[in-house]
């Protein structure tokens, strides 16, 4: 009874196949390559945000608007001017009354039930005038969008 549950001593451990680790690998790099999501909007402004001392990060980048104000680069100084402007999405708009449409493209995108969630975010040039921001505030006042947030550095301690 005992020969019958011995163990075969001058045998080695089977080894483990690697056949299939190219396919995980693959299926890996495939998911990583879906689910990952690339910054779409070029930035045509030059834009340096002011610091700050007291910050708070916007959790969810999907419920944010991004509003950039500012004066063109070199790059774009021919098309544009050199005039402070007003970019939405991937595109510079000549004032803010293109803004309901760009607020309501972004709400198809969100659920309706998030849709009080969403945030407005300034990105503004710290030497561009308060007249093209009240502008845009002003607009976003009469498409009901309350929530807004000023894009800023932190600043550093001396």
């Amino acid at each position: 009874m005992s020969s019958h549950f011995q163990s075969k001593r001058g045998k080695a451990n089977p080894t483990i196949s690697t056949a299939s680790l190219p396919d995980i690998i693959f299926m890996l790099l495939f998911f990583f390559m879906v689910v990952t999501v690339l910054r779409d909007t070029e930035l045509k402004l030059k834009i340096t945000v002011p610091n700050a001392t007291q910050l708070t990060k916007l959790e969810e980048k999907s419920l944010v608007n991004y509003i950039y104000i500012g004066k063109p680069t070199p790059k774009y100084e021919s098309v544009y001017g050199t005039k402070p402007r007003i970019q939405l999405a991937d595109q510079i708009v000549d004032g803010p009354e293109n803004i309901p449409l760009f607020l309501e493209r972004h709400k198809v995108k969100v659920p309706e039930s998030r849709h009080p969630l969403i945030t407005t975010s300034l990105r503004v040039d710290g030497e561009v005038t308060m007249g093209i921001v009240q502008d845009v505030k002003t607009m976003l006042r009469k498409q009901n969008q309350l929530r807004l947030n000023y894009s800023a550095r932190k600043k550093e301690d001396i």
